[in-house]
């Protein structure tokens, strides 16, 4: 587990008015600072500016236990303060496909009478979304690369792949699609000891044995923090959020 300073107190991140907002979920402000740090360093050698949400829970947790009554807590409390973000034209960048599926799917059966929550959920898009529709001036190293990509059930659900595919195109990444179903984490459920099987047998459906067949140059893509811990501890592969496969791909200017 990564540890080093959480990404939300990080005070060398410049702002401006037209940043985008970027979502960063608990995971990755506590747990895996690199994978925002890796997403700001695209976006600002992309020329934009970044600023952090002021929220990181976005209720899945709660949802994922049925605890249906904190999640509505959390819903208010994000929607309360990303709104004003969202009204003003900003876009809401996501890194964690379930913290985004939250807030464009499930808060509008926690919210149904919420007028902000249109508003909110419009401006929301995963971090794949936002780099594959914005035609962003990133320079990228010219030599080709591979990349074998999962993607999330919510991810696939609601979106499909193509944005991730997209985006890791435009890096320069051939890129291969993995046939699969859940990866079997889903959560906290594929650590629980009674699910432990289930949870194997699901990922050895096409994920586990797609990435052991991948030689060590391929980079393992998944946006899902879940199916990262799955496919590290099953596998010893590390997996790369899709933010980390285009950071180590940029072709930026040498200091000095």
């Amino acid at each position: 587990m990564h540890n080093s300073q959480c990404i939300i107190h990080d005070s060398s991140i410049h702002t401006a008015d037209a940043a985008p907002l970027l979502f960063v979920d608990t995971y990755n402000a506590y747990s895996y600072p690199h994978v925002a740090r890796a997403a700001i360093t695209v976006l600002q050698a992309a020329g934009l500016g970044v600023e952090i949400a002021p929220v990181t829970d976005a209720g899945r947790p709660a949802l994922s236990k049925g605890m249906i009554e904190l999640a509505r807590k959390q819903a208010r409390r994000v929607v309360a303060a990303l709104h004003p973000y969202a009204a003003a034209g900003r876009p809401i960048v996501f890194l964690e496909p379930s913290d985004w599926s939250a807030v464009v799917d499930d808060y509008a059966a926690l919210l149904p009478d919420d007028a902000r929550l249109p508003v909110v959920a419009a401006a929301c898009v995963t971090f794949e979304q936002f780099i594959a529709a914005s035609a962003l001036p990133l320079s990228f190293a010219a030599q080709p690369a591979t990349a074998l990509l999962h993607g999330h059930c919510h991810q696939k659900a609601l979106l499909g792949t193509q944005p991730a595919v997209q985006a890791l195109a435009l890096a320069g990444y051939a890129v291969r699609e993995i046939d699969s179903t859940c990866c079997g984490m889903a959560g906290a459920f594929g650590y629980e000891k009674e699910h432990v099987e289930v949870s194997l047998k699901m990922a050895e459906h096409g994920l586990l044995p797609a990435v052991r067949a991948a030689d060590a140059k391929t980079v393992i893509v998944a946006a899902g923090v879940s199916c990262r811990q799955q496919i590290l501890s099953a596998t010893g592969r590390q997996a790369l959020h899709p933010a980390e496969a285009l950071a180590q791909r940029l072709d930026l200017p040498q200091a000095g």
